[in-house]
């Protein structure tokens, strides 16, 4: 049976359109106009994914994600926001929340079904289940945990795939178009936002640990061991 994306959207014109969009390129979809509904068919259908705006009437997007995260039946749900706001603030907030990818409006509809389809191929970029140790970091693929001076640390999925990955390679330079093709699995000629908004809040998760995180000015960033 072909995935399920939910669509969490009160504008009807917009809903409609993803929609349209989603089953054209042969996925289901199913909708949802306030966030008290969709937190519901959130847990009755247990989406494949789901598109999410923030601005919705009743709870917020970020309320609704907030909820899809803390549930173990629903919390590894790929969760794409969609909304008209793009500052910096928002997108911070959205993966802090858990958020796996950010759409601001206008946007493509092919660019937005590129990118569940990139949600849905949930990339593997933790091909080992091997411990890794670099220091006082431990990170546990199989656990899906990461430690710095044994004290947990609380990422998110994506956070924990990205640290995950850099870590694989130490001293690899690694692109911000490349890591966005490895660690979220699509390629996206656009803005490169998404991976810098991730660095900064997995550096500031690792504290004294950010150091291990190198930016190369121009290219990317590299994984060192310290």
């Amino acid at each position: 049976m072909n995935p399920l994306v939910l669509v969490v959207e009160d504008d009807t014109k917009i809903r409609d359109l993803i929609k349209y969009n989603l089953e054209r390129d042969g996925l289901r979809a199913a909708v949802a106009a306030d966030g008290e509904t969709g937190l519901t068919q959130v847990v009755d259908l247990r989406p494949d994914a789901v598109v999410l705006d923030i601005m919705l009437p009743g709870r917020t997007g970020f309320e609704v994600l907030r909820q899809i995260r803390s549930e173990p039946a629903t919390q590894d749900i790929p969760v794409l926001l969609l909304t008209a706001r793009s500052t910096e603030t928002d997108k911070l907030l959205g993966f802090e929340l858990g958020a796996d990818d950010y759409l601001t409006k206008p946007f493509s509809p092919r660019e937005l079904v590129a990118r569940v389809r990139a949600l849905l191929r949930r990339t593997r970029t933790v091909p080992t289940t091997a411990s890794i140790s670099a220091g006082d970091l431990v990170i546990d693929p199989l656990a899906h945990e990461a430690t710095y001076k044994n004290k947990k640390l609380l990422l998110t999925r994506k956070e924990f795939e990205l640290l995950c990955f850099l870590a694989q390679t130490p001293g690899r330079v690694h692109s911000r178009d490349e890591l966005l093709r490895k660690v979220w699995g699509y390629d996206y000629l656009g803005e490169t936002r998404t991976v810098d908004v991730h660095i900064r809040r997995l550096r500031s998760k690792l504290g004294p640990g950010a150091r291990m995180i190198d930016t190369v000015t121009g290219i990317g960033y590299k994984f060192v061991s310290r």
